[in-house]
């Protein structure tokens, strides 16, 4: 059973004009949502471009996750990213679920004055992407997610076979005991901290030749440390509370979803293994399932700008709300 998400009114956080992130060029808005957090937010590419939202991994955040800007504007697209609560500079959302991360996509979407809008989650955003499928029909024209997990009750699917250890540690841990997660995740964030691109280098050892090809461009390897040191400037608090979120109900029935869905994974993927995305392909009606061989879970980010143009698509630049 689909369960209702608040649908308060929003308001702006600041009268304050959108500034740009230091280093980064893109610029940033305060949200604040109707249970009164704040979400940071950002824009790229063209301004009266056909909006779509980009929804981070596990760890990210609002940065270093884009195409190139001018990219972004030849074809027409308006991208917004936001950090997810308790990652970069948003306001925690304890016991936050799956769900609730549609009303937050709401709340930008009003301050932005967007009425209909493009979803496009990669990994760890992808069960947030298709909860604003399900949750927000008459506003999302079209959702994609790349290389996306399955529920952890997924009825009928082996949820850790072809996954990698250090994954599968961090979920057991995590049903086992939440001070466990949290005093593992915590290690994490202090070791990355005193070493920004550790995340990454601590993981080549478990990485597939079709990842460590992509990882192997200097430019890949720098937005991924951006994005993972941005989302942890805080704390370990928006990790913990996105593997906990995972590992319980989402709060919404995949079945429900009436919006056109593209489900991309690489068939080599061991952060979130093909089998996933070919489970949520069979619950969700219509979805197109698009695996591709001698590929894995970073070729996200090659096909990334082919999957926010079609998801784009039908969502109509220049629409506000009145």
């Amino acid at each position: 059973m689909t369960e209702p998400v608040p649908r308060g009114p929003v308001e702006a956080a600041t009268t304050s004009r959108p500034h740009h992130t230091k280093g980064h060029g893109v610029p940033e808005l305060q949200v604040r949502t109707a249970d009164g957090r704040t979400l940071t937010a950002a824009v790229a590419g063209d301004p009266d471009g056909a909006p779509v939202f980009l929804l981070h991994g596990t760890p990210g955040s609002r940065v270093g996750q884009l195409p190139p800007e001018r990219r972004l504007y030849r074809l027409g697209i308006r991208v917004v990213t936001y950090d997810r609560p308790g990652y970069g500079r948003s306001d925690r959302q304890p016991g936050r679920r799956i769900s609730d991360a549609a009303a937050d996509v709401a709340a930008v979407a009003d301050r932005l004055q967007l009425r209909t809008f493009g979803v496009v989650g990669r990994s760890g955003g992808c069960p947030h992407a298709l909860a604003c499928a399900a949750l927000l029909p008459e506003r999302v024209t079209r959702v994609a997610a790349l290389v996306s997990i399955a529920p952890r009750d997924a009825a009928g699917l082996n949820w850790f076979e072809g996954m990698t250890e250090s994954n599968i540690r961090a979920y057991t841990v995590g049903e086992r005991s939440l001070d466990l997660l949290a005093l593992e995740i915590k290690g994490r964030v202090a070791a990355m901290r005193e070493q920004p691109r550790l995340l990454l280098e601590s993981l080549r050892h478990e990485l597939p030749d079709a990842d460590l090809a992509v990882i192997a461009d200097a430019g890949v390897r720098s937005s991924l440390a951006r994005a993972h040191n941005e989302a942890v400037r805080a704390g370990a608090d928006g990790w913990i509370d996105d593997v906990v979120a995972f590992l319980r109900p989402w709060g919404f029935d995949l079945g429900a979803i009436t919006r056109p869905v593209e489900l991309w994974h690489g068939a080599d993927d061991i952060f979130s293994p093909v089998a996933h995305t070919r489970w949520l392909g069979s619950r969700i009606p219509g979805a197109q399932v698009r695996v591709e061989q001698r590929a894995a879970h970073f070729k996200a980010w090659h096909v990334l700008l082919d999957v926010l143009t079609r998801a784009a698509a039908d969502a109509p630049a220049g629409e506000a709300l009145r």
